[in-house]
């Protein structure tokens, strides 16, 4: 049966549990509080890395009892990596640091945690248009800013992969463009049309994958219908693999401010499972991910 929910996903990951968490840069109020409730949850504890000074006064201020080790480092994000690295902790998280500067660590070639592939984030949100919940993905809005048709290839595996570990045995992928019509003046519904043959080819194993698709066909049956498009993905996406960065930054967080979704979103293609939140997720968001990224990381 697949995850449906956030709530299902917490409670799938709950079984998991409980994993270890290495914590970037921890000094940071909304993490320290998000590793505090996971660990009230039953889903991890925690590795703090950082300033151990600014780590213990933020603790201190905010009153929390994160039962969590402290690594006090100059250099947390190649620390944590090398505690992932070594077995001592299962999933990397990011505290009070930028993004690139966790990625720097994460994909250094001799001691990153590097495996060859394309890293991609695969966000969630709780998708309502069908009239019941349901988890649906959006990839690639967080690392590839212009994938080329060899770099959406690896965004659709890894979207699949993610999505099978929520349980969905055929995972429906819509290749994301403005319209559903094939048109040389716009690449991204050619792309989308060769990467729909390669599933057809199997390529991809169990998944459907087709496009080019436009959001509504996408995701309401009856949109689809209109057009008079068959076919198993129509209306029906798990995961929604947009053309461009600035494509699926804007969905995202349409998702969540205009729908008003929680969500969750990790990092694949690494060895192990990275977090990259906003800082200006909620502590909800960032329990979800946390979760998400336990049960990614979990077979």
């Amino acid at each position: 049966m697949s995850i449906r929910s956030f709530v299902e996903l917490r409670r799938a990951a709950r079984e998991r549990s409980p994993r270890r968490l290495a914590v970037v840069a921890a000094d940071d109020e909304i993490v320290l509080t998000a590793c505090a409730e996971a660990l009230r949850l039953g889903l991890a504890k925690s590795i703090l890395f950082g300033d151990a000074d600014a780590i213990l006064r933020k603790i201190a201020e905010l009153d929390l009892k994160p039962d969590a080790e402290i690594v006090s480092s100059t250099e947390p994000a190649k620390a944590a990596v090398k505690a992932v690295r070594d077995g001592a902790a299962d999933i990397l998280l990011k505290g009070h640091l930028r993004t690139d500067e966790l990625l720097h660590a994460v994909l250094d070639k001799s001691a990153g945690l590097r495996n060859g592939g394309l890293l991609s984030d695969v966000m969630l949100y709780e998708d309502t248009l069908s009239g019941s919940r349901r988890l649906v993905g959006i990839s690639d809005g967080g690392l590839n800013v212009a994938p080329d048709f060899e770099q959406k290839k690896q965004i659709v595996a890894n979207a699949i992969a993610v999505m099978r570990r929520l349980g969905v045995e055929r995972p429906r992928i819509a290749v994301m463009s403005a319209s559903e019509a094939v048109s040389p003046s716009m690449p991204s519904t050619l792309d989308a049309q060769a990467l729909t043959r390669l599933g057809e080819a199997g390529a991809f194993g169990n998944a459907d994958v087709f496009g080019p698709l436009a959001l509504d066909n996408a995701l309401l049956a009856a949109a689809a219908a209109a057009k008079g498009i068959r076919h198993p993905v129509a209306g029906a996406a798990d995961c929604l693999i947009v053309p461009s960065i600035e494509a699926g930054n804007l969905l995202g967080k349409a998702a969540k401010y205009y729908l008003g979704s929680q969500c969750a979103h990790v990092v694949v293609g690494a060895t192990a499972p990275v977090l990259i939140p906003s800082r200006v997720e909620s502590i909800e968001d960032k329990v979800n991910s946390i979760a998400l990224g336990i049960v990614y990381g979990n077979a």
